[in-house]
C-alpha cells in the first residue's frame, strides 16, 4: 500500500505519545488545567493512533491476512469507543441525555455484535486470542446497554463514565506497548505466555482499577428527575 510506512511511523509516534500523556494526566491533579490539557493531548493522540490503524487494518486485509486484519478492525472499534466515551462524558456533563444519543447506542450494538462476530472467528481458526478479547466487547457493549436506564439517575454519571472510560484507554495503550512496541525492542522477551500476559493483563488490571476507583467516587443516591429521552446528537 503506498504511505505504508508513514503510516506505521504515525501510528507509532501517536502511540508513543499516548503512552507519556496517560500516565502524566494520571499523576496530575484531576480537574487542573494541567491535567486537562495533558488529557486533551492524549484524546488527541488517540484519535491518531485510531486514523493511522485504519490503513494499517486495510493492509492486512490486501496482504491477505483477513483474521487479522478482522481483529485489527476489532481493536479499532473497541479503542474508539472508550476513546469517544472519555470525550463526550466531559462534553456532555450537563446533559446525559445528548451523551447517551445515537453514538452511545451504536456504539454498544457495534461492540456487542463485533464480539460475537471475534468470537466465531476464534472458535473457527483456534486461536485463544481471539476468543478471549471477545469478551472485551461482548461484556463492554451490554455493560453500556444497562448503563443508559442509569446514568439519568445519577447525579455524578459523567466522572465515573470518564474515568470509566479513561481505564479502558489505559488497556488499550498499553496492550499496544506490552504486547506488539516493547517485543519488537526487546526480542528476547518473546514467548507465548509473556504474549497471552502482555494482552489481557492490562484489561485485568483496568477491571480492578474501574473497582477501585468506584468504591473512591462513590456514586450518591439516585436523582429524584430522569432526563427526557436521549437527543439525536453525534
Amino acid at each position: 500500500m503506498p504511505g505504508y510506512p508513514a503510516f506505521l511511523t504515525l501510528h507509532v509516534i501517536a502511540g508513543t505519545l499516548a503512552l507519556a500523556t496517560f500516565w502524566l494526566a494520571a499523576m496530575l491533579r484531576k480537574g487542573s488545567p494541567r491535567h486537562r490539557l495533558a488529557g486533551r493531548v492524549y484524546l488527541l493522540a488517540m484519535a491518531t493512533v485510531i486514523a493511522s490503524g485504519v490503513p494499517l487494518t486495510l493492509q492486512r486485509f490486501l496482504a491477505g491476512h483477513p483474521v487479522a486484519g478482522a481483529f485489527l478492525a476489532y481493536l479499532l472499534l473497541l479503542v474508539g469507543t472508550t476513546v469517544w466515551l472519555s470525550w463526550r462524558a466531559i462534553r456532555d456533563r450537563n446533559s446525559p441525555g445528548r451523551y447517551l444519543g445515537r453514538a452511545y447506542h451504536a456504539l454498544a450494538v457495534a461492540n456487542v455484535l463485533a464480539g460475537l462476530g471475534i468470537l466465531a472467528l476464534g472458535l473457527k481458526t483456534g486461536q485463544a486470542l481471539l476468543t478471549g478479547f471477545s469478551l472485551v466487547g461482548l461484556l463492554g457493549g451490554l455493560d453500556m446497554w444497562r448503563r443508559r436506564r442509569r446514568i439519568p439517575h445519577q447525579p455524578r454519571w459523567w466522572m465515573q463514565e470518564h474515568y470509566g472510560a479513561m481505564v479502558g484507554n489505559g488497556a488499550a495503550t498499553h496492550i499496544a506497548f506490552l504486547a506488539i512496541g516493547l517485543p519488537r525492542l526487546l526480542p528476547q522477551l518473546g514467548g507465548s505466555t509473556l504474549y497471552y500476559v502482555a494482552w489481557f493483563m492490562p484489561v485485568l488490571l483496568s477491571v480492578a482499577a474501574k473497582l477501585w476507583l468506584d468504591r473512591r467516587y462513590r456514586m450518591a443516591a439516585p436523582m429524584a428527575r430522569p432526563v427526557a429521552a436521549p437527543q439525536a446528537h453525534a
